[in-house]
């Protein structure tokens, strides 16, 4: 049974959700995005975002507010008079009068196994903190963060050297999947919640420039999954001497290794680096300026022999 939807997200996670919403023949009454943002090398050209270019190349009403805590702005959120919200990374606080305007109330598609990963990053913890598997969720939104009752579950593997930009690929899909057979089910009053566990509570903070810079002096292991959860972006990084100056390298690849040395310190001619323990290989880097780059490429324009050290 078709119902009437208002679709909440921004980013490209949330595109796939909103598409296959639509196609499933569902009354999308508006599409509540974050405002469009500063963009271009001056800042100066306003960009909105992937599911403001969605929804308006499928014809739907799009709102963008900057908050939806005043009165007038709850009131015509109301007015839309929806069956249920559906929310995908949206990115601003839904208040309870907010949560409480839909007839069956708010759906969060989520990409963790809840409640391990509640908040911002979710994909990029999961992966920097060497889990083996994640998911997607729907669930009933509350005004705790991320706390509400579990409706339906699709778990993913991650391989040992995917990076967040393909698991965030993989699950973007998972997600739109899954919130259509979820709203299917409440279409017909079978959609079914279960509260979440209290045991494995974890929170997936928002990433930190602070963070992302590389610690030679941590394990292989770590050293890795730092690499591959922050690529393709933010980006994890160090700093390499190229023709007498010190560049930025941006490290987007990397797989583990065997290796002993100065942490820090390059071992061979195919950028194995050595960590405090282990050894991790660079596969893919991106220097300052430059396009991505796979290391044999880079290493052709960039001479940098054994010994060198990385900081």
């Amino acid at each position: 049974m078709p119902l009437r939807v208002i679709f909440m997200g921004t980013p490209d996670f949330s595109v796939p959700t909103l598409r296959a919403v639509a196609e499933a023949g569902h009354d999308i009454a508006a599409v509540y995005t974050q405002p469009p943002r500063a963009a271009g090398r001056r800042g100066l050209e306003l960009t909105p975002s992937p599911v403001q270019r969605e929804a308006e190349r499928l014809g739907l009403e799009v709102r963008t507010p900057t908050s939806l805590k005043g009165e007038a702005e709850q009131r015509a959120f109301a007015a839309l008079q929806a069956d249920v919200a559906v929310v995908v990374a949206y990115g601003l606080l839904l208040p309870k009068p907010v949560l409480e305007a839909a007839r069956l109330g708010c759906l969060n598609g989520h990409a963790s196994l809840l409640p391990r990963w509640r908040g911002a990053a979710p994909i990029q913890r999961a992966i920097m903190a060497g889990d083996a598997e994640t998911g997607m969720m729907v669930m009933r939104m509350e005004e705790g963060l991320d706390t509400g009752p579990v409706a339906l579950v699709e778990k993913c593997a991650i391989g040992p050297d995917m990076t967040a930009g393909e698991l965030h690929d993989r699950l973007m899909v998972v997600g739109a999947s899954l919130m259509v057979d979820a709203l299917a089910q409440l279409g017909i009053n079978c959609l079914t919640f279960t509260p979440q566990a209290t045991e494995g509570v974890t929170y997936a903070r928002k990433i930190d420039k602070s963070e992302t810079r590389i610690d030679w002096t941590r394990p292989a292991g770590e050293v890795h999954n730092h690499i591959r959860g922050l690529s393709p972006f933010p980006g994890a990084w160090c700093e390499v001497e190229i023709g007498g100056r010190m560049e930025r390298l941006k490290l987007l690849r990397s797989t583990l290794s065997d290796g002993v040395g100065e942490s820090g310190g390059i071992l061979d001619d195919r950028l194995t680096v050595a960590c405090g323990s282990g050894a991790v290989r660079l596969v893919e880097v991106q220097r300052a300026g430059g396009r991505p780059a796979a290391v044999q490429e880079f290493l052709r324009g960039a001479k940098i022999e054994k010994g060198t050290k990385l900081t």
